[in-house]
């Protein structure tokens, strides 16, 4: 089993920053590939951003590149998200996801086995 807990979401103006975390416990964190996933009220959970086992790729949703970023402390078993240009439509409760696997990224949510509890995002225009 792998646990998994978010933090760091609020409440920020358009154009504000917001740094995610989420942190693991229970297996080998390093032996996971990690995604970031958000769902709106009313809509369908959404890919954000993914990140392999070693850091060593990712692979960003169109509508977050080049104002997202994602990484991960294998030593601190934890993987961020870093939120800069933030705009009204990326309000949304955001989950972080692992799966086990070593190599690659996947923006499937049915791939992830384990899943957080979700932080709220809220970005006021």
């Amino acid at each position: 089993q792998v646990q998994l807990v978010e933090s760091g979401g609020g409440l920020v103006q358009a154009g504000g920053s917001l740094r995610l975390s989420c942190a693991a416990s229970g297996r080998t964190f390093s032996n996971y590939v990690m995604g970031w996933f958000r769902q709106a009220p009313g809509k369908e959970r959404e890919f954000v951003t993914a990140i392999s086992n070693s850091g060593g790729s990712t692979y960003y949703a169109d509508s977050v590149k080049g104002r997202f970023t994602i990484s991960r402390d294998n030593a601190k078993n934890t993987v961020y998200l870093q939120m800069n240009s933030l705009k009204p439509e990326d309000k949304a409760v955001y989950y972080c996801a692992a799966d086990f696997f070593i190599g690659g990224v996947f923006s499937d949510w049915r791939v992830y086995d384990y899943w957080g509890q979700g932080t709220q995002v809220t970005v006021s225009s």
